[in-house]
């Protein structure tokens, strides 16, 4: 069932087309869903997030949440949860009179506050935090606070602006998984906004990439990665192997030479997306460079200068990994192809 649904919802700064926030974006979140919309600066996700919440009026279209427009309804009578990259919490307040705020407000008695705010405290992992200083928490603990915090009054749907953005990658990795256990106990919808791809990849069921206000693809996480709807999303996911091509049956010309294209690939002339992991080491094939290489935990990442056509990605094992300088020859693998969508113009 479709908790939240966004119908041609636009937002314009200025008198100019050219500046519009959001442009005509329709978006269904359905109950219990974890959303994450992922874009570069500018893109509009952070206006989604303020129109959904009520901070930002609409120019055109219309919000829902639970089938009823929202035009005219205040922030606090949304039934939204709120909680922001930068935590905002009351600092001359203990954690439980933080966490009891919105429960304080709605008139919640003093004995069901104080046992809501255990129970949270309890499913953010800071069991008998009460009465500790919001001064004396670390970064996490404070977004373990904001969360029990947002969480309190259960709102129907929780939002989420950059949740984990100030947190050191090591703790947002822990928490991402944390949260991703905790939704899924609670049930809770949620629509969250990142930068961080690794982040929303992990915690969402499904991915919104946007670009210039409006939705570039949506999907699950594995659709999104294995199948980028166009060069923009190929190229914000980090993949850089993308070049004209002309397809033809099972293969491609490229600069690169022939590549494998899987079979029932749209032919003709299009752009033509190789993952690093699919140009492949091996005996013979393209003769490349080997300009740089950066260790990545599992496998080593390459940067190669082929005899003809543009800088090649390619990823390799730890064990035999070549050196910079070194000369190479490769191969592509057909399952790491991806012929791109046309973009439409805009």
């Amino acid at each position: 069932m479709t908790l939240l649904q966004l119908e041609g919802v636009s937002v314009r700064f200025g008198e100019r087309a050219a500046q519009y926030a959001l442009d005509r974006v329709d978006l269904a979140v359905a109950e219990h869903e974890v959303v994450c919309v992922l874009g570069p600066s500018g893109s509009g996700k952070s206006t989604l997030l303020r129109v959904v919440a009520g901070l930002q009026q609409v120019s055109g279209g219309r919000v829902l949440l639970g089938g009823a427009d929202q035009a005219g309804v205040p922030v606090h009578r949304r039934g939204v949860g709120l909680m922001f990259q930068d935590h905002q919490l009351f600092p001359h307040r203990d954690v439980g009179a933080n966490v009891s705020f919105g429960l304080r407000m709605r008139g919640t008695g003093r004995a069901s506050c104080a046992d809501r705010v255990t129970q949270l405290l309890d499913l953010v992992g800071l069991p008998g935090a009460q009465g500790r200083a919001v001064a004396s928490l670390s970064g996490g603990e404070q977004q373990r606070v904001a969360l029990a915090r947002a969480l309190a009054p259960s709102p129907r749907l929780l939002m989420l602006d950059e949740p984990l953005g100030q947190l050191d990658r090591g703790l947002r990795e822990r928490l991402v998984v944390e949260l991703r256990g905790l939704f899924s106990r609670l049930g809770t919808t949620v629509l969250a906004v990142t930068h961080d791809q690794g982040e929303a990849f992990a915690l969402a069921d499904r991915v919104v990439v946007m670009r210039d206000g409006r939705i570039a693809q949506a999907g699950t996480p594995l659709e999104v990665w294995q199948r980028p709807a166009s060069e923009f999303v190929a190229r914000f996911l980090g993949f850089e192997n993308v070049v004209p091509a002309v397809v033809s049956g099972t293969e491609a010309a490229t600069a690169w030479g022939g590549v494998p294209v899987p079979a029932g690939s749209p032919e003709g002339e299009q752009r033509l997306l190789i993952r690093p992991a699919g140009v492949v080491l091996r005996a013979a094939g393209l003769r490349c460079e080997v300009v740089s290489r950066t260790f990545r935990g599992t496998h080593v990442a390459l940067q190669l200068r082929p005899e003809a056509g543009p800088l090649l990605e390619a990823e390799c094992e730890l064990a035999g990994a070549p050196a910079v300088g070194d000369r190479v020859a490769v191969t592509f693998t057909p399952a790491e192809v991806v012929v791109l969508p046309q973009e439409a113009a805009t």
